[in-house]
């Protein structure tokens, strides 16, 4: 599943954007990016997350100054996220960034924008053109409203001025915060642009909030075949943007990485804190990049049968769980020693899994 009509091919870094290329998962560091040390420790911590792709904060020019630095600090390509400045987006370019993401609108004037160009002509890396529904031009407001029909006005203007610049390393964005609109503007993108297409639902919430929005809208336009990169924007610590974004792409069938985790809602048979159980496999398998379906089930009579097809899994009773493989009891354990024996044997199944793709 790709767009409706495939979009071209572009290189941030040495990551593929756009054709029939995966689509790849972003974030954003929340770091002051002029803090190099922090900035560092928090993109490695979002690589181990699975990010692969990280955009940067460009406030002033020590800001740009530090891409240099941290680029050469970390293995995933660099974008600047530009606004108002143009000298920033030309320093950020000179200092080695993979990509810029620029609002036209924004950035000073024909004059400038063209300098701004130039520069990535120059250095030859992709310019994200990244519209939302708070920096509409004024006569596209008049004519619109904040629409997605006036979203798909203002990205197209501007992408055709830096088309007629001469250049079209480019990729497009259409954010808004109202589900909807989302879906609606990249919808009708879709159909009149071949430029790869950066999904996201802008200032999404928190965790609970902004995991829904961004599921609904990006889920929607990924099982339409649109989206080439993604970002899921959530008001919690980045980390969490990857691992929700792993999920969307699993629930639509594009992308699987590390374990898939079934987990029953409980009931009144439950007779085991399933819940603590639940949150603590999680966040052990966070690291793991091996494709497994682990069940965590509360009760020791259905749970093996309700989820045979996982990998492996552990149903809990009173004061003691099983362990099982397939329909197979592998072992029975007590309660306050379930959680390391389970681990025990996903860390076997890891093991037995990767010897056999050598």
């Amino acid at each position: 599943m790709k767009n409706y009509n495939k979009t071209r091919i572009i290189y941030v870094g040495k990551v593929p954007v756009g054709g029939n290329h995966p689509v790849s998962v972003q974030s954003m560091t929340n770091t002051d990016t002029r803090d190099i040390h922090a900035t560092i420790a928090q993109i490695r911590r979002l690589i181990e997350a699975g990010c692969e792709i990280i955009r940067v904060a460009v406030p002033d020019m020590d800001a740009a100054n530090a891409i240099s630095v941290i680029k050469n600090a970390i293995s995933i390509p660099i974008i600047a996220d530009i606004h108002f400045d143009w000298r920033l987006a030309i320093k950020s370019i000179e200092k080695g960034a993979d990509a810029i993401r620029i609002n036209p609108g924004n950035i000073g004037g024909y004059e400038k924008l063209q300098k701004v160009v130039q520069k990535a002509k120059e250095f030859y890396i992709p310019i994200r053109v990244g519209v939302n529904s708070g920096s509409l031009e004024k006569d596209i407001r008049e004519k619109y409203g904040v629409t997605p029909e006036g979203l798909v006005e203002s990205a197209l203007r501007n992408v055709a001025m830096i088309v007629d610049m001469g250049y079209e390393n480019l990729k497009i964005s259409l954010k808004s915060s109202d589900v909807l609109t989302t879906i609606k503007a990249y919808r009708l993108i879709s159909q009149k642009t071949d430029f790869p297409l950066h999904l996201g639902v802008t200032e999404a919430g928190g965790l609970v909030p902004g995991t829904v929005k961004s599921s609904v809208a990006l889920g929607s336009l990924l099982m339409d075949g649109i989206g080439d990169t993604m970002r899921v924007s959530l008001t919690r610590d980045p980390e969490e943007e990857i691992y929700v974004g792993y999920e969307i792409l699993r629930a639509t069938g594009l992308r699987k990485r590390g374990p898939e985790i079934i987990s029953c809602p409980t009931c009144g048979r439950c007779e085991i804190n399933l819940f603590n159980l639940a949150d603590e496999i999680e966040k052990r398998v966070k690291t793991i990049k091996v494709p497994l379906k682990l069940a965590v089930m509360g009760c020791v009579v259905n749970g093996p049968g309700e989820a045979r097809e996982a990998d492996l899994g552990v149903a809990g009773g009173k004061g003691i769980g099983i362990i099982f493989k397939g329909e197979k009891i592998l072992k029975k354990v007590s309660e306050e020693n379930l959680i390391n024996e389970f681990w025990e044997e996903v860390q076997k199944l890891i093991d037995e899994k990767e010897s056999n793709n050598k």
